[in-house]
């Protein structure tokens, strides 16, 4: 009796299954390092067949390769296919889930780098806003040691300009935890000098770190291959 029990309960519909056995819910509510090696394959493959359910693929398609994740990752998309229940789609997407496990694992992290001087602003912004035909406003947010932690973008103007709101700014910035920033646009007409605005957009966000004890570092102005620095200039204070 109780086998026939189980027996009806495995034909359920995967949406009536005890959440318990349902990998993605467990998944959003333990995390992925509480998964099963079975339980990830099925997440991936998504859905069963008629008489057997994702997670029951899964545990066959990892039986075939002994268990072994580095055999399953060395199956092709034509092995994969010959298991009931694979077709090409999922084939292909257990054998990409393994190629950027391995990719992850082969990777060496960048070093962050460090943003000290106007110069190593211009490096890490001018490939995103050099070349650009309208304006755009990007932060770069530092630790303590002027480490980058990441650049963000604050906005898109037009050729004649952009609006750069410090409260935008601010709220990135405390929001990452940066304890100081630098802050760039581009000019495409290629004309370094800084506007009126840009210079009164500069006094505020050096006044606006103070209070809130973050540093403005640098606003820089990039057009082409080259850059204006307002910290060069001794426009900072």
């Amino acid at each position: 009796m109780g086998n026939e029990a189980a027996s009806e309960d495995r034909r359920l519909p995967i949406t009536e299954w005890d959440k318990s056995d349902r990998p993605r819910e467990r998944m959003l509510a333990l995390g992925a390092k509480a998964m099963t090696d079975a339980d990830l394959v099925a997440i991936l493959i998504r859905a069963g067949t008629p008489s057997r359910s994702a997670l029951e693929v899964a545990r066959e398609i990892l039986s075939a390769a002994g268990n072994d994740l580095n055999k399953l990752a060395a199956a092709s998309a034509s092995e994969l296919m010959k298991r009931p229940g694979v077709g090409e789609a999922k084939a292909l997407s257990i054998i990409a889930a393994l190629e950027l496990g391995l990719r992850r694992r082969t990777a060496s992290p960048r070093e962050r780098p460090r943003i000290s001087t106007s110069a190593h602003v211009f490096e890490e912004l001018r490939h995103k806003i050099a070349d650009l035909h309208q304006e755009e406003f990007w932060m770069l947010l530092l630790d303590r040691g002027l480490r980058l932690i990441d650049s963000r973008r604050v906005s898109i103007g037009g050729v004649h300009g952009t609006v750069a709101d410090p409260k935008v700014i601010f709220r990135k910035a405390l929001e990452a935890g940066a304890s100081c920033i630098a802050v760039a646009h581009n000019h495409p007409s290629g004309q370094l000098r800084p506007s009126e605005e840009d210079i009164r957009l500069t006094k505020k966000l050096v006044e606006g770190g103070r209070l809130v004890d973050i540093i403005v570092q640098d606003h820089i102005i990039i057009a082409g291959d080259g850059y204006y620095s307002f910290a060069d200039n001794g426009q900072m204070s």
